[in-house]
């Protein structure tokens, strides 16, 4: 089937099945349980946030543990700032004179990346964010990569604290085709859920095509408000756009 396809989304852990609707889907669903006799659990797709900030922030982390034999040490200072949307995760090194061992730096970004794998506050995974690591000590005999990897986690995450950190939701660009009768409808209903129309197009068939960005959570069952909107004569197409950030009361 052409129109079914099956992916594994490693971020969120799930297996998504996308079809051309929830008649389609369901009877797919049944498919799989009269012929291999399995149940099969569904949820709607999680959504994909991500964490990133808003201001300039700086941390810093002394991390000490004393054991019965060696102990660890080790120390870093670090400053983060935000980067335009969709430019990613960028590590800097601005350590002079050889406070630490060159080796060291790359522990520092280790624990750095821990945290933005895993979300700082709410999470999610982190993006658009510059770390530098401008400072750090160490010792002669404590210092261990595994010491500057937990200096650089915490430093890092004490300074997502004090950066005003947001969460960020996808919008999707989407496109509506329905008969002309039914454009101020749909109109009104992608302004309902957070979205915003950019332009109605009309085609020769009596039918219009309505443009617009709307948050992907919300069009989740899109498509059986569009049926109930347009009598089942309606489709829609939609595709990622960009990350914005989500409204607090959301």
């Amino acid at each position: 089937d052409p129109s079914l396809s099956l992916e594994h989304n490693a971020a969120l852990n799930e297996i998504v099945l996308r079809g051309l609707g929830d008649l389609h889907l369901h009877t797919l669903l049944e498919l799989i349980s009269d012929r291999n006799n399995l149940e099969v659990k569904t949820a709607a797709p999680s959504i994909a946030y991500r964490e990133t900030i808003t201001k300039p922030a700086e941390g810093h982390c002394r991390h000490k543990k004393q054991t019965g034999g060696a102990g660890q040490f080790g120390e870093a200072y670090l400053r983060i700032e935000p980067l335009p949307r969709g430019a990613g995760f960028e590590f800097v090194n601005k350590v002079v004179g050889g406070a630490i061992p060159y080796q060291y730096i790359p522990a520092v970004e280790t624990g750095v990346r821990q945290v933005i794998d895993a979300g700082a506050t709410y999470g999610y995974p982190m993006q658009d964010i510059r770390v530098t690591v401008y400072d750090d000590k160490h010792h002669p005999v404590d210092s261990k990569e595994i010491a500057f990897v937990q200096a650089g986690k915490k430093a890092f995450t004490e300074a997502v604290a004090n950066a005003a950190p947001i969460l960020m939701e996808p919008v999707v660009d989407v496109t509506v085709t329905v008969p002309s009768r039914c454009a101020a409808g749909v109109t009104g209903d992608l302004s309902s859920m957070r979205g915003m129309v950019s332009g109605t197009e009309a085609l020769n068939d009596n039918r219009i095509v309505v443009s617009g960005q709307v948050p992907l959570k919300e069009m989740q069952g899109y498509h059986s408000r569009l049926k109930s909107l347009t009598g089942g004569d309606g489709s829609f197409t939609m595709d990622f756009s960009l990350y914005a950030e989500l409204p607090a009361d959301v």
